[in-house]
């Protein structure tokens, strides 16, 4: 190590500092130009629906059990012919996620059979009080297409007869 190495080091430093000011700044005009997000971003939870409306979600609770932090709460009740929500014997009546909780580690998105909950690419989340942060079923849900496709809706009897359709494999 020679007395010359430390001055070097110097030079090197100052030498990418001065070239990373010569460089344009990247400048995002938030809130009118949004920053777009990675692919794998784990951002605001969505509830997802069937192309024919019908919310994908069975209440089966796997994600609240899934949960480290236990931020979700589910609960079921029985479809019928005359109220039908989803393709399956249940649904989800009630579906809170606390965001206070939520360590956004993608565990309920994992553990749901039917690919129901996702973690979307909203990061704009705020909060002025603890009851605003608690998302229910109603927010978190995809809207729907058309006014005919939402739920509950009467279906003829002996449509749906499988919970879980067949499963594509995962593009990402």
């Amino acid at each position: 190590m020679g007395v010359l190495d430390p001055l070097i080091e110097l030079l090197r430093g100052l030498g990418t500092t001065f070239k990373m000011a010569l460089e344009k700044p990247v400048t995002y005009q938030y809130p009118e130009e949004k920053r777009p997000v990675r692919p794998r971003f784990r951002g605001r939870h969505v509830l997802k629906r069937y192309e024919n409306g019908l919310e994908k979600c069975i209440g089966c609770s796997l994600c609240a059990a899934a949960c480290p932090a236990d931020a979700i709460f589910v609960e079921a009740s029985e479809n019928t012919d005359e109220k039908r929500f989803s393709p399956g014997e249940r649904y989800a009546s009630t579906y809170e996620i606390n965001m206070l909780r939520c360590i956004y580690c993608g565990f309920c998105e994992d553990a749901c059979p039917t690919e129901a909950i996702v973690l979307g690419d909203n990061y704009e989340l705020s909060f002025y009080d603890r009851r605003s942060a608690i998302y229910t079923k109603e927010m978190l849900l995809e809207p729907v297409p058309s006014v005919e496709m939402t739920t509950p809706r009467k279906v003829e009897p002996g449509v749906f007869t499988r919970a879980v359709p067949e499963m594509k494999d995962p593009a990402d």
